[in-house]
């Protein structure tokens, strides 16, 4: 009966159940922003643009 009382697995089978729970979050989180990743026209220097003269219509109102 000292196999019941032997808990050497147990860790190995905590860590798998918390990389596995962090694998479907990633899945999950992969599926909702598909569009993002899948998104190929990025600019930088007209996302920079457009921040930019949204802060200067904010600094406006203020």
């Amino acid at each position: 009966m000292e196999f019941l009382k032997d808990e050497g697995g147990q860790g190995a089978a905590e860590y798998i159940l918390l990389f596995g729970g962090v694998i479907v979050i990633a899945i999950a989180a992969l599926l909702i922003y598909r569009q993002y990743f899948q998104n190929t026209d990025l600019n930088s220097a007209s996302d920079i643009s457009n921040a930019r003269s949204s802060v200067a219509a904010n600094q406006q109102y203020s």
